[in-house]
């Protein structure tokens, strides 16, 4: 377990230190720190991109890599538009007969990058919430707090404390006195394992899990171009590197939460990249592209070119981008303990 100073702090207040803390998060994602197919790993050969790979990200990186916030917040309109508001009905009926709900809610956001789960989902939920921030970048931890939502959506008051460390060991003792975790663009790098133990948690304590924005495989463009299959069959398999699942996270979440006993539902939440997103469609590209020739490098003389017609069509307002995600809602059968 790794453990580190909690900082505790009431959105847009100041910033305190004191007590340790259990697992968190062992990247930044979500989008939230990150979502969607979107990474690549540093030195790629396109290059010219922000820094977005890592636990958390698209694609894997080293342990120690850290989010560009830039790029977080690069993207964080277009994740807000794609995820699935359709979850969000069954998730208040759960949470409305908690146990102790008229004492608020407490939600856990793993890998919580720069906070904009938080900002997304604190807004559209009733009632006093306390947000646990789980990241390994404390950087991002600072961000995070310092933009943290300060009312429901019924007015109520949000607060937020950070907890640092890695969230491939989280446990149900950890979510004690739990009402949710939340989670984006998380799953897809994560390992079959971590899934297992994230979905065993969530069970043991009997709390939901909302967690948007996996990635699925399927990319669309319009023009479509002879190369798209090509990068696309390539980027997924950069994505199952190291033994993280990628493309194939959500089915294995799916399996994993219902063997326990939790009624799961997905929806699509796809990201729509269109004239309003050019510079994100832009970063997207480079890093869609680069992560398909660190993956097949022999790829890299026709990507090159392949890149300079659709970063053009980009610019010209003649290119459409589909990056197809889901949103899981996984509703454990309640415990004893849930609160």
């Amino acid at each position: 377990m790794t453990t580190s100073a909690d900082m505790t702090m009431s959105a847009g207040g100041p910033l305190s230190t004191g007590g340790s803390l259990p697992t968190g998060a062992t990247g930044s994602s979500g989008t939230s720190a990150a979502a969607g197919p979107a990474g690549v790993a540093a030195g790629a050969p396109v290059g010219g991109v922000l820094s977005m790979a890592g636990r958390g990200g698209d694609t894997p990186a080293p342990e120690d890599h850290q989010y560009a916030p830039q790029w977080l917040e690069l993207r964080e309109s277009a994740d807000a538009d794609a995820r699935a508001v359709d979850l969000l009905d069954p998730l208040r009926i759960r949470l409305a007969n908690l146990p102790g709900r008229a004492t608020g809610l407490t939600v856990h956001d793993l890998g919580c990058g720069t906070g904009s789960m938080g900002r997304w989902l604190a807004p559209r939920l009733d009632g006093a919430q306390r947000w646990v921030l789980h990241d390994q970048d404390p950087n991002l931890l600072r961000l995070a707090v310092a933009r943290a939502p300060r009312a429901a959506a019924d007015g109520s008051p949000v607060t937020v404390t950070t907890r640092r460390g890695d969230i491939g060991r989280l446990t149900a003792a950890d979510l004690d006195g739990a009402s949710l975790v939340t989670a984006s663009a998380l799953l897809d790098v994560l390992t079959r394992e971590e899934i297992e133990a994230l979905a065993a948690a969530c069970a043991g304590a009997g709390v939901p899990a909302l967690l948007t924005l996996s990635v699925v495989g399927r990319v669309d463009l319009v023009p479509a171009h002879p190369m798209d299959a090509e990068i696309a069959e390539a980027f997924n398999a950069h994505q199952r590197a190291s033994d993280l699942l990628g493309p194939d996270a959500i089915t294995t979440a799916c399996e994993a939460f219902a063997q326990r006993g939790a009624t799961v539902r997905v929806n699509p939440s796809p990201w729509q990249l269109d004239t309003r997103h050019t510079a994100l469609t832009e970063e997207w590209l480079r890093g869609w592209v680069g992560a398909a020739c660190e993956q097949r490098p022999e790829l890299a003389g026709r990507a090159d070119a392949y890149l300079r017609d659709r970063l053009a069509a980009n610019a010209a307002g003649a290119l459409r981008v589909v990056v197809h995600h889901s949103d899981l809602l996984a509703l454990p059968r309640p415990t004893g303990g849930a609160s």
